[in-house]
Parts: structure tokens; C-alpha cells; sequence
């Protein structure tokens, strides 16, 4: 009982990690997203 109770966390641990890695990497993504469309959206008119 007490192996499967360290798996479990282990593994708990390990898609924990897992998802925060994910949700950082998305939330990166929107942030550069968001930064560009701004900066079209501003610098676009200027260049022609």
C-alpha cells in the first residue's frame, strides 16, 4: 500500500511538473502573440 501511495505522488509530482512546463510555455506564447499583433497593429500604419 505504501509503494502504490509513493507512485501515486511521484507521478502526481511529475504531471504536475509537466503541466506548469506546458502552461509556461502556452502563456509565452500568447504574451509574444499579443506583443506582435500590438506592435502591428502601432509600427503597420508607419512602414506602409
Amino acid at each position: 500500500m505504501l509503494t502504490a501511495g509513493i507512485v501515486l505522488i511521484v507521478l502526481w509530482f511529475l504531471g504536475f511538473m509537466l503541466l506548469r512546463k506546458v502552461l509556461g510555455a502556452v502563456i509565452h506564447l500568447v504574451l509574444i502573440v499579443a506583443i506582435a499583433v500590438i506592435a502591428w497593429h502601432y509600427l503597420g500604419p508607419m512602414i506602409g
